[in-house]
């Protein structure tokens, strides 16, 4: 059963990076197809996959279109249940979700003040308090996580949940962007 996922650039597309993660970090399979993400023909790449219009999108191997990342990673964890995506947990899983929920929907000023970029580091960075007030937020809800969820008898495992699950492919672009921009956490 191979997928087609349908990217921009992993290095400097957060929302790629999530979709590409999915797959690759839960060996789901999957055909990428890069497309024209900075060159002014994504639109036209993804007209065959209308009515989606960004990226990360899914086509399944019965052809059924898959837009936005959060209808995406619930499709292949209703589809790939042994595949871990989310905490065996329930209330792991319940935490799981509204994280990334709050990933998919919030952090405006982060997004926008420390653009994705996996190539360089930018330093001094100067921290605007809208982008502290963001910062800020990402400690407490990560912080619970770490504190309630993450298998503090596994010294090696610095995962989320214990185990790599959804929440940690959604945060990655957000500790690349804490490496990148050193930021203050």
């Amino acid at each position: 059963m191979t997928y087609d996922l349908f990217i921009g650039d992993k290095g400097f597309s957060s929302w790629s990076l999530r979709g590409w993660l999915l797959f690759e970090k839960f060996g789901i399979d999957a055909k990428v197809h890069m497309l024209g993400l900075y060159n002014g023909t994504l639109q036209q790449e993804m007209a065959a996959l209308a009515p989606a219009r960004f990226v990360p999108t899914v086509r399944t191997p019965e052809g059924w279109v898959i837009g936005e990342s959060i209808a995406i990673v619930e499709t292949l964890a209703e589809r790939h249940p042994d595949a871990g995506l989310w905490p065996k947990d329930a209330k792991a899983r319940i935490y799981a979700r509204w994280l990334v929920a709050e990933m998919h929907a919030g952090f405006s000023t982060l997004r926008n003040d420390c653009p994705m970029q996996l190539f360089k580091q930018i330093h001094p960075f100067t921290v605007s308090d809208a982008l502290h007030a963001d910062i800020a937020r990402l400690e407490v809800i990560l912080g619970h996580a770490f504190e309630h969820f993450a298998d503090k008898d596994n010294a090696t495992d610095d995962w989320l949940f214990g185990n790599y699950s959804a929440a940690d492919a959604f945060y990655a672009p957000v500790a690349a962007r804490i490496a990148g921009y050193g930021l203050p956490v």
